[in-house]
């Protein structure tokens, strides 16, 4: 599959469907109530996506592979900001199982893209 826009890559699209699910989550007391936290976990889930649209914006390989580490890097920040959620009991296990496990899938599908990237001439 040929990639014309960023919303064609699927790391994007994974990112995405996690920032939804971090939406609901943040929406929910008590974690609502908690601005900075709610706040961190927000921008951080927002930076994953936003890091792989403005990398393919660049128009350069090296460029583009810059800020799919930041992507990457963003996507680890929430899987800590998760821990410190459930250490608090804003959130539940399952869900913060199941927010993990969207990351861990967004991670992987983004270094995969990066290792392809830097294969390809």
């Amino acid at each position: 599959m040929q990639i014309n826009h960023f919303t064609d890559i699927q790391a994007w699209q994974e990112a995405r469907m996690l920032n939804s699910e971090i939406h609901r989550h943040t929406q929910n007391e008590p974690l609502a109530k908690n601005f900075g936290l709610r706040d961190q976990m927000q921008r951080s889930s927002v930076s994953i996506m936003a890091n792989i649209a403005e990398g393919f914006g660049r128009g350069g390989k090296k460029e583009f592979i810059r800020f799919l580490r930041i992507s990457h890097g963003s996507a680890y920040e929430l899987s800590s900001h998760l821990y410190v959620a459930l250490d608090l009991g804003y959130i539940n296990q399952e869900d913060f199982d199941t927010a993990q496990s969207k990351i861990t899938d967004t991670v992987k599908l983004i270094g995969g893209f990066i290792r392809y990237l830097r294969k390809k001439d």
